[in-house]
């Protein structure tokens, strides 16, 4: 044997020694490894692989299945899916719009186009009752119809009354109203109109730019001046509202009948809640709540009693001794517990309020009532000079 094939025998010697002993490829030592499965905690996974689509990371890395704990013992979320087109969903909340701020001033849009338009005013004190309320005025709602026939030049309204007011217009087919201005004392509301006419709104209540105003006979020369700050031009005619009604511009005839917007709101969808009642309608609702009780004139009287026993500093005699004195009862009520006064509680809407011991005063603003406090003796408002 050769020198060189004596090496090559003993390295195929050693290359089976190795083989034999080190790395077992038999039958046997596979089924026994198909048999042992793979521990849970080491599942396999492919390696991480890193691809970036349309700005979205797409990295894959091994994580627990979806529902387990991850590492830091948060619950993973699953990576959105692209579609097709290689987009995924894109989360966002969109800001809150900024809330509505009233007109500044006194102006409203004129038509450019066209036969120069006019100016139509309308209205009255007040409209036909509705039998609720509209506002915190402590004042009924009224409904004013206005009736716009004038195809051709298009219509400017200027509709004003005193009273809270809920005004629905309509219109002949060809006329086109072009713009509205409410006016009025307390709150005015107009429905039946399409969404691209303009309308701003004026009141004493809501300290509107144009100041307020009415619509009547008597306050006609306050119109013109309002008029030609808002429109540039003077009021061409002036109608006024009878029984809640008005028509506009021409007599009807022919005019082949009257549309409004479908999306006109009801009466009473304008209505405030009971809770928010005013003036008389707020006090009936606060008694049918238990938190009043109407006065008699015994309540009166306890209290006259309660103010001549009262020792007064540095006041001089009296032959005879004091008048007994006189307490209106208008809208009298006795408070039994905590309760806020409506709004609304001036004028004829005003009350009369006794407070007896241990009962706290009302919260809220009396207006021109009067409060009777039995717990101080004192009392606040417009009325107390007079008893």
């Amino acid at each position: 044997m050769s020198t060189k094939n004596g090496w090559g025998l003993a390295l195929a010697l050693l290359s089976g020694a190795m083989l034999s002993g080190g790395c077992d490829m038999s039958s046997a030592g596979l089924a026994q490894a198909e048999e042992t499965p793979a521990p849970s905690d080491r599942a396999a996974a492919p390696e991480a692989t890193a691809s970036t689509t349309r700005g979205v990371d797409m990295t894959e890395t091994t994580a627990p299945p979806p529902g387990t704990a991850a590492a830091s013992g948060s619950i993973a979320t699953p990576a959105p899916v692209p579609d097709a087109s290689g987009t995924i969903p894109f989360s966002f909340e969109a800001p809150a719009q900024p809330p509505e701020t009233p007109p500044s001033e006194c102006v409203l849009p004129m038509p450019t186009t066209g036969e120069p338009a006019k100016v139509f005013a309308a209205g009255a004190y007040g409209g036909r009752d509705l039998g609720f309320q509209i506002d915190q005025s402590g004042n009924e709602a009224g409904r004013i119809d206005v009736a716009v026939n004038h195809p051709g030049a298009p219509v400017i309204l200027m509709l004003g009354s005193y009273d809270p007011t809920i005004w629905h217009v309509g219109w002949s087919r060809g006329t086109r109203i072009a713009a509205v201005l409410i006016g009025g004392y307390h709150r005015q509301v107009v429905t039946g109109l399409p969404k691209d006419v303009p309308v701003l709104i004026s009141t004493y209540d809501n300290k509107g730019p144009c100041g307020y105003f009415y619509v009547s006979a008597e306050r006609a020369q306050t119109l013109n001046p309002i008029a030609r700050r808002a429109f540039g031009r003077p009021v061409d005619m002036v109608y006024l509202a009878q029984k809640g009604r008005v028509l506009v511009g021409d007599a009807l005839g022919d005019a082949g009948g009257l549309i409004t917007d479908a999306g006109a709101r009801p009466d009473e969808s304008f209505r405030i809640a009971d809770a928010q009642l005013a003036g008389e309608a707020g006090l009936a609702y606060a008694e049918s709540r238990g938190w009043v009780r109407k006065a008699s004139q015994a309540d009166a009287n306890a209290w006259l009693a309660a103010r001549s026993a009262q020792p007064k500093a540095d006041v001089p005699p009296i032959a005879g001794g004091r008048p007994a004195g006189h307490i209106s009862l208008h809208n009298g009520y006795v408070v039994l517990k905590a309760f806020t006064l409506p709004e609304g509680l001036y004028g004829a809407h005003s009350g009369t309020f006794f407070v007896p011991k241990g009962v706290p005063r009302p919260q809220g603003t009396l207006g021109h009532s009067t409060l009777y406090d039995f717990n101080t003796l004192t009392c606040t408002g417009a009325g107390c000079e007079r008893d």
